[in-house]
């Protein structure tokens, strides 16, 4: 599917040699936890509920993120993310213990979209710098990598831990540029998360937002490049 353009942030076309790309949600299928969950033995209480029970886990997780990094109470993303979880099972009145652990074991090993390493592959062939920038901690990200097999068509892994303060603080986005030699209009961006794309747009970034659910665009202080409804393309808008 072809990319929609909805906006040129440097009044022509720039060559990218770097292409950065957020983890959760973007690369990796965040609700694969919570399906395979339901599909195993002895979890058919999840089993009707795991749609709702994915998407409070997740919205969960982005809130307190952002309450956190305007609170200046940064914890590490992992305790987020169980946290984010606790109120997704309670939410959805489920109570049974080992349910919770087998969640968030499978949180380790989500599995990357499918168009995912195809994509990779053909940015490493076209000579481009390929990198994570997440708010996952190290562990949490180098293990999702690793399961997906990902670690040949990726230069770094770069997490916020570096820099103590969640997305979408600018000094998030600075860790590319202390990361690579470019100049921001040669990196493209791309997360699935439209506030994210807007951070990053606003840093200086050429962006893509992918846009999955087919939501509307968020009104912020700016605007994606690109809107996409899956990775596909990727190679396409970075070679102009």
């Amino acid at each position: 599917m072809q990319a929609r353009q909805v906006a040129r942030q440097d009044g022509g076309r720039q060559l990218i040699n770097t292409c950065i790309f957020d983890a959760y949600g973007t690369l990796f299928d965040v609700a694969a936890a919570a399906r395979e969950a339901a599909n195993e033995p002895g979890q058919e209480a999840l089993a009707d509920v795991w749609p709702t029970l994915a998407a409070d886990w997740r919205r969960k997780q982005l809130e307190y993120s952002w309450l956190r990094a305007i609170a200046r109470k940064h914890i590490d993303f992992w305790q987020l993310t169980q946290d984010g979880l606790d109120w997704a099972l309670e939410a959805s009145k489920l109570t049974d213990p080992a349910l919770r652990e087998r969640l968030l074991a499978l949180y380790w090993e989500l599995s990357a979209y499918s168009e995912v390493p195809e994509m990779l592959r053909k940015l490493k062939a076209m000579g481009l710098n390929t990198a994570i920038l997440s708010n996952g901690n190290p562990e949490m990200l180098n293990a999702a990598v690793k399961s997906a097999g990902l670690s040949d068509v990726l230069d770094d892994v770069m997490s916020v831990e570096s820099v103590g303060v969640f997305k979408p603080h600018d000094l998030v986005y600075e860790m590319v540029e202390s990361r690579f030699i470019c100049e921001r209009n040669e990196v493209l961006f791309v997360s699935a998360n439209g506030w994210d794309a807007a951070g990053a747009a606003n840093f200086g970034y050429r962006t893509a937002w992918v846009n999955r659910n087919g939501d509307p665009l968020d009104r912020l202080y700016a605007a994606p490049e690109f809107v996409l409804s899956d990775l596909t393309t990727i190679p396409d808008i970075a070679q102009g």
